[in-house]
């Protein structure tokens, strides 16, 4: 239920309308409330339409309701619709948000800018349609924000830009609740200062179409869940005889609590039991003035060189080693009451990330009782439907810390990683996409993705590498993915209508590139604005990614990444009957493989060349120039033979190595990839949770490109992969080299596909496959036996 943009009735709105420069340098928070009488719940319904400039979290009668907006840009502000009906309670009742308005500043300075993924102007502003009306229809009260609102200003707490751990993410809270308007969700706060909401601005110009610095559209995705959780248990405590139970779920059942003493200290850390996102809380009772600190790690780690580079190993082993992180602190009111639902309450406006954290109570001039100490989990309503077992025990826990791993970078964004910087990257965004397809066919927030990066485009052609972001930046071969992730929806989906959409953006980006191609045919060195990366590798440190023969001229990784994009892009124009453009592009890709072929391959290495001036070499040339057919397929095999057996090429890093697996899958090798899941092995034997970043700096716990055995169990192992764009065909092609079973379910748009298979003693191979009724499918064995299913079904062969 949708406004239609001329239909809106209210009112952006905030605290006051001095000058906005007069206040820019801060960041802002602000209660809004409003009140109204309800007669019948029963017989009413509350449906409202809410955004804000930045963040805001809404409550009705102390519940809260909504969070948002979700992360949108300067064009497309987005606004949730919220039935809240079930809220409402005879009498009165409490329409509430809490609003946080970030910063403005130009150019973005980190950690004092805020979040970098999220959109701001310079204005604060809030916004709720909604209508309390009557089941007979009747229109009963007008809740639009309007002068009948009522706003405080938030003096309480302050934003801390941090260290490097959270400067993306914008810093922790400074809160002193002794300045907080305790109650003001159920109107029961004294708090002095309330007035009337002033109007910011009207939501359009109807009569000249100029826009506002909130253009609003609907919410693309579901909202984000929230789940009440619990620690599972202590990992270190100061006093070492203390024994609280207030971080359980049920700790709190008899109502004592813990006491820590006027002027005594307590120090707890908590084992969440695997890497999450949520919203911690803290309950208690007296103890005014006491200060509280709660610390956000991802691991238990050893002293490090810098904040960079790391020193970790066994993440869950506190002996010898030590919690590294930010952390909010928070200055008791003693205004908690006795009874529960009225204990006093800190909880952070942002999510945190964190497998670990460090409780410290110092309590002041009086006792105070920590009632309850627990967090609110969120993320991604990710609908799980597959699974997977074999008869390699090892590789079952790689595929659930790979759930986990993506699960916790997926909230309104995807998200290289949720702890440090919770950013959309396209390389990224592009595999746990692909991931996300084969686990759950669920591809709305790869729409959203996908539009997100449209919206990046810039003036010359070139769209950024992370977005939405008020930081902006650009990394040439991440437009690449983008291409690829608008291509993968095709296949996955068949929605050629969305290709259509695209296309334009594909062709700014391929025009961008044919301006930086040189007299040789290669693509030239990249301008010295934006960033040549290519992969985390070891060798590259220095370089921060960027191969060493950039210091020397163009990268053969470029030429080999234009040629991709230029395939991808010539197969999507076909799709939309744009043959001539599709001709085009496979004569310029057509070009550049061959000066690739004269200018960088070695005779005496039999290997494509870093760049076409020097004698470097990588394993990432290689694969790409399978990848794009630069070297013709029958010789692909022998090309990634040789390579897998020199020691002496950066090798590819974990998000990396998923186009190392396709390029041996394409060259008839992919049993050669069973070795290669010796890194995620050792990583997990080091009890790990979720995937870490890379292996150079290991900054990161919990990167989402690392869930790679995602996609390798249920497309290679189990087989199961679009045969005809959107699931009108499946195509059933187990990989059976290696293991001796497999089974599992893979997740397509037509329907869950149930794969399992053994071999036999006689060395045959034993196959069930249960597919969607109605949806063509075709089993294919190692054997060459050729099951057609054409209606779908089970069969066993």
């Amino acid at each position: 239920m949708n406004h239609k943009p001329e239909e809106w009735k209210a009112q952006w709105i905030w605290s006051e309308s001095e000058d906005v420069r007069e206040r820019s340098e801060e960041h802002e928070i602000v209660y809004f409330r409003r009140c109204f009488e309800v007669a019948e719940p029963a017989a009413s319904r509350l449906v409202v339409h809410v955004s804000a400039d930045s963040r805001y979290r809404l409550y009705l009668n102390g519940q809260s309701v909504s969070v948002g907006p979700c992360k949108g840009d300067r064009f497309t502000r987005y606004f949730e619709t919220v039935d809240i009906t079930d809220k409402l309670v005879e009498g009165m009742n409490v329409l509430a948000a809490k609003v946080v308005h970030y910063r403005s500043c130009e150019p973005f300075r980190l950690g004092i800018g805020g979040p970098a993924s999220v959109w701001r102007s310079g204005q604060g502003v809030f916004l709720l349609e909604g209508n309390l009306i009557a089941k007979n229809g009747s229109a009963t009260i007008d809740l639009s924000t309007d002068s009948r609102w009522e706003c405080l200003r938030d003096a309480a707490t302050c934003f801390v830009a941090g260290g490097q751990d959270t400067l993306y993410v914008g810093g922790t809270e400074q809160t002193d609740g002794r300045l907080l308007p305790f109650g003001w969700l159920k109107m029961r706060d004294k708090a002095q200062g309330w007035r009337p909401a002033v109007m910011v601005s009207e939501i359009m110009d109807v009569l000249y179409g100029q826009l506002t610095p909130w253009p609003l559209e609907a919410r693309a995705i579901p909202p984000l869940y929230e789940i009440e959780n619990g620690y599972v248990g202590v990992k270190r405590i100061l006093p070492s005889n203390a024994l609280p139970d207030f971080y359980l779920l049920d700790g709190d059942s008899n109502g004592s609590g813990w006491l820590v003493r006027a002027g005594e200290t307590l120090e707890v850390e908590l084992d969440a039991g695997g890497l999450t996102t949520g919203y911690p809380y803290l309950d208690l009772t007296g103890g005014r003035g006491t200060t509280v600190e709660i610390l956000y790690s991802e691991c238990y780690e050893r002293e490090a060189e810098s904040t960079i580079r790391r020193n970790k190993d066994i993440r869950d082993d506190p002996e010898g080693r030590c919690l590294y992180g930010e952390f909010d602190r928070y200055i008791v009111a003693g205004q908690g009451e006795t009874d529960k639902e009225n204990y006093e309450r800190y909880e952070p406006f942002e999510f945190r990330t964190f497998r670990y954290v460090r409780l410290t109570v110092r309590a002041g001039e009086e006792d105070v009782r920590l009632h309850r100490f627990n967090y609110s989990e969120t993320g991604y309503p990710l609908e799980v439907k597959a699974s997977f077992a074999s008869s390699d025990p090892t590789l079952l826990p790689l595929w659930e810390i790979s759930i986990n791993t993506l699960r916790r970078c997926m909230h309104e964004t995807y998200e290289d990683c949720p702890y440090y910087e919770q950013l959309q990257y396209i390389m990224d965004t592009r595999l746990q996409v692909l991931f996300t397809y084969q686990i759950s066919a669920d591809d709305r927030l790869a729409r959203k993705a996908i539009f997100d990066f449209h919206s990046s485009l810039m003036p010359n052609g070139m769209i950024q590498s992370r977005y939405p972001s008020v930081y902006p930046q650009v990394i040439p071969g991440f437009s690449i993915y983008w291409i690829m992730m608008v291509a993968d929806h095709y296949r996955y989906f068949g929605d050629a209508e969305l290709v259509r959409r695209y296309l334009p953006t594909i062709d700014a980006v391929l025009h961008w590139f044919a301006q930086h191609v040189e007299a040789s045919g290669l693509m030239g060195a990249m301008p010295q604005s934006v960033w040549s990366f290519v992969d985390w590798v070891e060798e590259w440190r220095e370089g921060r990614g960027v191969p060493t023969a950039n210091e020397y001229g163009p990268l053969t990784a470029y030429s080999l990444f234009y040629v991709l994009a230029l395939q991808t892009a010539a197969e999507l124009n076909e799709v939309c009957g744009r043959h001539s453009t599709a001709e085009e592009y496979m004569n310029r890709a057509a070009a550049v493989q061959e000066a690739v072929r004269s200018n960088c391959w070695s005779a005496e290495r039999r290997l494509f060349a870093d760049g076409p001036t020097v004698q470097l070499y990588s394993q990432h040339c290689q694969i790409f120039a399978v990848l794009t057919r630069t070297v013709p397929d029958g010789q692909a095999g022998e090309l990634l033979s040789h390579m897998l057996e020199q020691r002496d090429l950066p090798t590819v890093s974990y998000a990396m190595s998923f186009y190392l697996f396709r390029a041996l899958e394409k060259a008839g090798l992919y049993d050669k990839s069973y070795r290669l899941w010796d890194t995620w092995r050792d990583l997990a034997a080091m009890n790990l949770t979720s995937w870490v970043e890379d292996p150079v700096s290991q900054r990161s716990d919990c990167h989402g490109w690392g869930s790679v055995p995602l996609y390798e169990f249920t497309a290679c192992v189990l087989g199961v992969s679009p045969m005809e764009p959107g699931s009108r065909g499946i195509l059933i092609r187990p990989d059976t080299s290696y293991l001796e079973w497999a089974e599992g379910a893979v997740a397509t748009a037509g329907g869950v596909v149930h794969v399992s298979w053994r071999r036999r003693e006689d060395g045959t191979i034993a196959c069930q496959i249960d597919c969607p009724e109605q949806i063509p499918a075709r089993l294919e064995l190692p054997d060459g036996r050729v099951v057609e299913l054409a209606q779908g079904g089970r069969v066993s062969i």
